[in-house]
């Protein structure tokens, strides 16, 4: 694969940037809107939620920034990565080349655009009074763990989509549900500890805590932690090589 990629990788740059000029195209602040779009929904989930769920949490700011940076990066990454396949159909039904490269494509993108907003938090850590602490490098885990999550979610999701054009309607109502399940906006300490566990069955709940583990409260998850992540990415990342690998040529006749 990284062979492949690396002849390739003109093909590649052009994918990104024309997937970058195709989403800002006649907006006026361009780029901008991937800093401010979380942002306008950071405001209004902390004009609707600090009254019910923040009125006694330290840092409820920093706390719902967590879980809307990560949750938004999942949301865009696999959402976009859906329909990667079909929307460059015109291309691959043409030249032989590596389907996946269209996928990578469109999460470098996300990933940029995720660096971007990682950046006005951080910011918003320090306004908030957080403390800084060299374990913050060890948010380089969730980021990648992430980033191949979401890499293994778009194989299985653009994949699907080929096939039935319901997944992007059913995905959306799942992503929904989801994010009303990986704790955003509210603590999970109220609830007893068999209902807790069950949370961490959510795999962006666990990135989601990761980051507020060594943000806000100064800690380093444990062993399991981090191999449970590795898990979750590990299956996922395995049925999506599988799919692309065993429907490689079927998707030529379904585009």
């Amino acid at each position: 694969m990284i062979k492949k990629l690396e002849k390739y990788s003109f093909l590649f740059q052009e994918l990104v940037k024309r997937d970058f000029k195709k989403k800002y195209k006649r907006t006026v602040i361009g780029m901008g809107w991937s800093i401010l779009s979380p942002l306008l929904q950071l405001l209004v989930m902390r004009l609707i939620f600090t009254q019910f769920f923040g009125r006694n949490m330290e840092h409820y700011t920093t706390y719902l920034f967590c879980g809307n940076l990560v949750f938004s990066y999942f949301s865009e990454s696999t959402g976009q990565g859906m329909s990667s396949l079909m929307g460059n159909s015109s291309i691959f039904t043409k030249v032989n080349i590596p389907k996946y490269l269209f996928l990578f494509s469109k999460n470098v993108q996300s990933l940029i655009n995720f660096g971007l907003v990682l950046i006005v938090f951080f910011i918003f850590c320090i306004l908030d009074g957080i403390t800084f602490t060299w374990k913050f490098i060890l948010l380089i885990y969730p980021i990648v763990s992430l980033l191949l999550f979401n890499i293994g979610v778009g194989l299985i999701l653009s994949a699907l989509f080929v096939f039935f054009r319901d997944i992007q309607y059913l995905w959306s109502i799942f992503t929904q549900l989801l994010m009303y399940l990986s704790a955003i906006f509210y603590s999970i300490d109220s609830y007893n500890e068999r209902m807790q566990e069950l949370f961490l069955l959510n795999p962006i709940y666990l990135h989601i805590r990761y980051f507020r583990k060594i943000v806000i409260d100064g800690t380093i998850p444990s062993v399991w932690f981090h191999l449970l992540m590795i898990a979750d990415v590990a299956i996922v990342l395995g049925i999506g090589c599988w799919m692309y690998k065993k429907y490689n040529t079927k998707f030529l006749y379904y585009v």
